[in-house]
């Protein structure tokens, strides 16, 4: 009976680009940035790479249909090469297929990376794949900032919460994360706003302000995994090992049907109950020491908080206002600063999230470091505008 990948996979090395607007950099530039930080962190050379797998979703300019150009970019000469495509959590999904490679035991080192050059687009927001410069910007469908606000109206008529109490809620979300940007070095945005700021900013979508958004950002990350017994070998003696890595994707049946009040996000409720599982981790507001969300606009991170099971049903609100995400809280919440500062270049943000919880982990993330953390988890979602998937790691130390 299947038992997951548990252990079996180390991280041997990670790297990540400089976010923001990369004008001085395509996406090959943009990769190497990334790998070079992870070769040097993993002590090996490029000939010991076994496979590798790219993660790049709306990139069709600067990287196209195949992983070409990321081999040709890092010299990765005649290995096997995969690009995969998974909507918002694509970054993780190339970090899947990496880490289920070195646990079957088909290779002995791997690697990950995903990148994107979402400013190439010319587009305001996330593109369609087949939007850019010199195609009209017109979408048959909601926005992703009107999606998310239905997400926010259908929490608040479930919980009977204010619009007032929720706005201030979301607003302590963008708040935090913008205090915990500032110490990032390799944020887009490393600026702290005030809650005054954050309150009386422009709408975009009621009750999403423009702080409430994230940004439109370039970059890119990476990670080299092998067993723990080889990164043993090669001299590691503090490990970061995956504990569980798991997708689930919607059939549709959420709005096929009358059973779903769109208060909550089923798929990372679903991913996590599998993850949890997975990692042998029974309460998670007690384990986790960390976490990494896909804070696209700030009413999906308070929501995600109820779908990992962190807070109860209904208490997110008051669990934020409390400072229970907060830097200096129980469970920090993106630490580095989220896809608020860093912005979401599709293909990068999974292993962005990972490459934080990594560092945290081992003791190397400068001014924003946390205290003896020992287990951290990463998630995405996304779809349309976020039903289709949701993408969940759990890292820990071994």
């Amino acid at each position: 009976m299947a038992t997951g990948i548990k252990d079996k996979v180390a991280i041997l090395g990670m790297g990540c680009s400089k976010f923001g607007e990369r004008w001085d950099a395509g996406s090959q530039e943009l990769m190497a940035e990334s790998f070079e930080e992870a070769l040097a962190d993993a002590g090996i050379e490029r000939k010991q790479i076994d496979a590798a797998w790219l993660g790049s979703c709306m990139d069709a300019v600067n990287i196209g249909n195949s992983a070409i150009p990321a081999s040709t970019a890092l010299r990765l000469n005649g290995i096997p090469f995969t690009r995969v495509e998974n909507m918002c959590a694509t970054g993780t999904e190339a970090l899947r297929g990496a880490a289920y490679a070195v646990a079957s035991g088909a290779v002995d080192i791997a690697l990950a990376i995903g990148a994107e050059k979402l400013k190439d687009t010319g587009y305001g927001g996330l593109p369609p794949p087949f939007k850019g410069t010199f195609n009209d910007m017109w979408m048959p469908m909601a926005s992703a900032p009107a999606g998310f606000a239905q997400l926010a109206d259908g929490y608040r008529a479930r919980y009977g919460i204010s619009k007032e109490e929720l706005k201030r809620a979301i607003a302590h979300v963008s708040w935090k994360s913008h205090q915990n940007g500032v110490h990032s070095p390799k944020a887009h945005f490393q600026k702290a706003v005030s809650m005054e700021t954050i309150m009386n900013a422009p709408m975009i979508s009621d009750p999403l302000g423009l702080f409430d958004c994230s940004g439109v950002s370039d970059g890119s990350a990476c990670a080299i995994v092998t067993t723990p017994e080889i990164a043993r070998a090669l001299g590691k003696k503090e490990l970061v090992t995956v504990k569980a890595l798991q997708l689930s994707i919607s059939s549709g049946q959420e709005t096929a049907m009358n059973t779903w009040d769109g208060s909550y996000v089923p798929n990372t409720r679903n991913a996590a109950a599998r993850a949890y599982k997975e990692a042998g981790i029974s309460t998670p507001r007690e384990q986790i020491s960390l976490t990494e969300v896909h804070d696209c606009f700030s009413i999906t991170e308070l929501v995600t908080m109820e779908d990992l099971f962190l807070s109860e049903d209904g208490h997110a609100v008051r669990d934020y206002l409390d400072g229970v995400y907060d830097a200096t809280g129980k469970i920090p919440c993106q630490i580095d600063g989220g896809l608020k500062c860093f912005g979401h270049p599709i293909g990068a943000s999974g292993l962005r999230m990972a490459y934080e919880v990594y560092l945290q982990l081992l003791g190397r993330a400068g001014a924003r470091q946390l205290k003896a953390p020992s287990i951290g988890l990463t998630h995405n979602l996304g779809g349309v505008p976020y039903l289709g998937i949701a993408g969940i790691s759990i890292l820990g130390l071994h």
